[in-house]
């Protein structure tokens, strides 16, 4: 009777660790009996909610809302005298501060404080594939940059979730372009965090380095999503910046020496969630006008141009 309620109980901690361990679908063949994005709703209930992140922001149907101006950043400035600590937690990179930049404004009712900032990204192919968790018009870029942050009068994110105004993501796209030497102080540490569990600390960087310059920063993207990994927690503020940060392709290219696991296990790589069903959500825009978005105007611009000189032949 005691070795049966022994093997019971063994079968019972197999099948909830099963259960209980998700993984992105860049996973499943190492580790096969991970839930992938499509099944995190065993993990947790509420991603298979009716307010999932991420989503495809369709330009045409976004809602230009005068109340979105341009975001107020307290203290992304300042560099800091307390290390950040640098973590492989076997699903991104993340790094975390004690010192707590603010944001306000922009159509925010409260004040929000960072505390912390992780990457989703894609694998270097041919060409690297795109790894963003947003996309516009259906367009990903390489990577993407989430700065969370919480409530200031709230202690942590456990706090934060059990407010329905308790939680706000920046979401920044970073596209393949020029070297950007402000990121080198991170990217030089990623070797030291390689495998799952590692951890570090690393000099403060201002997270206004991290980011496009504040005056390229008044045209985004507001709509009310959840986490993007379990436990999936709804009612999160977003708001999707539409100018990208610039890394080189080798600076891309490096995150991806980081591993999901320990040593020869597979590379963390296409870290994403796919995006989610927007159902009777909408997206609202900070521009000037809602019919015709930055990256609609500059398609119009060569239509303009051939109009006007054929009027003028």
């Amino acid at each position: 009777m005691e070795l049966l309620f022994l093997v019971l109980l063994s079968l019972h901690i197999l099948k909830t660790e099963a259960l209980g361990h998700w993984c992105y679908q860049s996973q499943k063949h190492e580790l096969p009996n991970c839930e992938d994005p499509r099944k995190w709703y065993l993990i947790n209930n509420t991603c298979k909610g009716n307010k999932q992140s991420p989503i495809n922001i369709v330009t045409k149907n976004v809602i230009y809302d005068r109340s979105l101006k341009p975001l107020n950043f307290e203290g992304y400035n300042v560099k800091g005298s307390s290390k950040w600590n640098l973590e492989n937690n076997g699903h991104t990179v993340k790094a975390t501060f004690s010192t707590s930049p603010k944001i306000g404004g922009g159509g925010l009712r409260r004040k929000y404080k960072a505390i912390e900032l992780h990457f989703h990204w894609g694998v270097e192919d041919i060409h690297y594939l795109p790894g963003s968790e947003h996309s516009i018009d259906g367009e990903k870029a390489a990577m993407e940059l989430h700065i969370v942050h919480i409530r200031e009068d709230l202690s942590d994110i456990t706090e934060a979730k059990k407010n329905e105004d308790g939680v706000a993501v920046l979401a920044f796209f970073i596209e393949v372009g020029d070297e950007n030497k402000k990121y080198a102080t991170l990217i030089n540490e990623l070797d030291n965090v390689k495998y799952k569990g590692k951890t570090g600390q690393m000099n403060p960087l201002p997270l206004d380095s991290l980011i496009p310059r504040e005056e390229d920063l008044t045209r985004y993207y507001r709509y009310t999503g959840s986490l993007t990994t379990p436990d999936c927690h709804e009612n999160v503020i977003w708001t999707v910046f539409e100018k990208p940060v610039e890394l080189s392709l080798a600076q891309v290219s490096q995150f991806s020496v980081v591993l999901f696991g320990g040593k020869n296990s597979t590379r963390m790589i296409e870290n994403f969630r796919p995006v989610q069903l927007l159902n009777d959500r909408s997206v609202y825009w900070s521009g000037t006008s809602p019919l015709l978005p930055p990256a609609k105007v500059l398609m119009l611009v060569p239509i303009l141009t051939y109009v006007l000189s054929s009027l003028f032949q």
